[in-house]
């Protein structure tokens, strides 16, 4: 759960609060259309797919294990 959760950006976990938020003001309206808009929100960073589908839109996962390595310059004349 912590390596699925550890590639989770900014921008996912606002889109499932946005989509969570419109779940719950569908139900505090009674607007069950609206349920499904919600729900779709919602299961789109939980799958992490965008607009596009599975394969068109995904975001890129963050890298952190990457090691530093310095380059050595040689001048040549």
């Amino acid at each position: 759960m912590k390596k699925y959760l550890k590639t989770w950006d900014l921008m996912r976990v606002l889109r499932l609060a946005i989509g969570i938020f419109i779940i719950v003001q569908s139900v505090v309206a009674r607007d069950w259309l609206f349920v499904g808009a919600g729900v779709l929100f919602s299961l789109i960073p939980i799958m992490n797919i965008g607009c596009c589908g599975a394969s068109g839109c995904n975001t890129p996962v963050r890298k952190s294990n990457r090691k530093i390595e310095e380059v050595n310059y040689e001048e040549i004349r």
